[in-house]
């Protein structure tokens, strides 16, 4: 049932070739919400999947990718995810939030299958939504510190004092992002530019979901002009697809002042490299080969992996966050690198309080430090945010 992920053009489930296991070969299959080829989140799992395959012997891997309802109608990821694992996986990764309840469901149904989570809590015992599923683990990234350093070189960059924030949909992880990009974008602003806090707008605009979907989303191409159109200088993505890069390069040779924050993908600013002030990135090959070793030896139980930048180096391959500065920022490259010496060391902590929510209640109390369920389960944008929370 499942054949050429690439080349069929039918919304019916279907996966990549390359996977068909042999005897001694152990099977990853991946359902990927997005196309693999998209510029961000979904091509850096994939990457991160070819890492895994270089690295760790014997490993096959197999996808379906643009899972999602436009591409596949009423083809759900727990469906997808029984037809790889009829193929041969013996280690199933769902890459999107939205997969939380098939990942738990494809859990339940193959107790004798590894199931990885990318995002997601119910591995978490000590998060608000623990199932207890054996077979099942949660694993992400820090990118609360990547979007802290996006949102630092978002306020470093704009001369007007005005950032957009291209979202995707709203729950608390993309909550969790877009405020801590404000929480960067402050902090710089204030410390390092010694500006007004009044005088820096932040607004976050929802397109719907983590890419366009025509007639359904809002068009992120429209939102980021509509951005640049309305004064705004500065646009960072929070999605998982190109549109900010590629609109602020066409706004730029149209000779408009603009600049970009990119998201996901290591490579993004080389999409437009001269009006890019950096990249937060997600490094999936680290994680994800500790996964499949582990896994592949029966040595993987349930497991909340919620991994941070190396400190020592975060543009390492062991750093699972890091953070590319752009050639946009100029001569704020060495004040952005002042900034994240301080979050490593922890003299820069802008999840501290006070800190309000947009509604006027109290996030963190005066002196009180965010704990990281606090930081998880994002109820809200911030005070000083622009946008919907819900």
């Amino acid at each position: 049932m499942l054949v050429g992920a690439c080349s069929s053009p039918t919304p019916t489930p279907t996966a990549s070739p390359s996977a068909q296991a042999s005897g001694n070969d152990y099977t990853v299959g991946m359902v990927i919400v997005g196309p693999k080829d998209d510029g961000g989140w979904n091509q850096a799992q994939y990457e991160g999947m070819q890492e895994v395959v270089q690295k760790v012997p014997g490993v096959k891997f197999d996808y379906v990718d643009k899972v999602n309802p436009a591409d596949r109608p009423n083809v759900k990821g727990a469906q997808v995810a029984d037809e790889l694992i009829g193929k041969g996986a013996k280690l199933v990764i769902f890459n999107s939030d939205d997969f939380k309840d098939d990942a738990l469901a494809t859990a339940k149904k193959h107790p004798n299958i590894t199931v990885v989570h990318a995002s997601g809590d119910y591995a978490w015992k000590d998060g608000k939504n623990f199932k207890n599923q054996p077979n099942l683990s949660n694993i992400m990234g820090r990118m609360e510190y990547g979007k802290m350093m996006a949102g630092c070189a978002a306020a470093l960059g704009t001369q007007t004092g005005k950032i957009g924030y291209l979202g995707p949909l709203i729950n608390d992880e993309t909550r969790r992002y877009a405020s801590a990009a404000y929480l960067g974008a402050k902090y710089c602003w204030e410390n390092y530019l010694k500006k007004k806090p009044a005088d820096l707008k932040f607004k976050v605009t929802w397109i719907g979901f983590w890419f366009n979907i025509p007639g359904v989303t809002l068009d992120p191409t429209k939102v980021v002009n509509d951005y640049f159109n309305g004064g705004y200088d500065v646009v960072m993505s929070g999605i998982d697809t190109p549109e900010a890069a590629t609109e602020t390069k066409k706004a730029a040779a149209a000779g408009k002042k603009v600049k970009y924050v990119h998201y996901d993908l290591k490579t993004g600013c080389n999409l437009a490299p001269d009006v890019c002030l950096g990249v937060p990135y997600y490094n999936w090959g680290l994680p994800y080969t500790d996964a499949v070793k582990k896994a592949k030896d029966g040595k993987l139980t349930s497991e909340f992996v919620w991994l941070g930048p190396d400190w020592k180096d975060i543009n390492s391959p062991d750093s699972m966050i890091g953070f590319l500065p752009g050639n946009a920022l100029g001569e704020q490259k060495a004040t952005i690198d002042t900034f994240i010496k301080g979050l490593g060391d922890g003299s820069v902590n802008p999840y501290k309080g006070p800190l309000n929510l947009q509604d006027g209640s109290a996030y963190l109390k005066a002196g009180e430090t965010a704990t990281e369920q606090q930081i998880w389960y994002m109820p809200q944008l911030l005070a000083g945010m622009e946008g919907s929370s819900k």
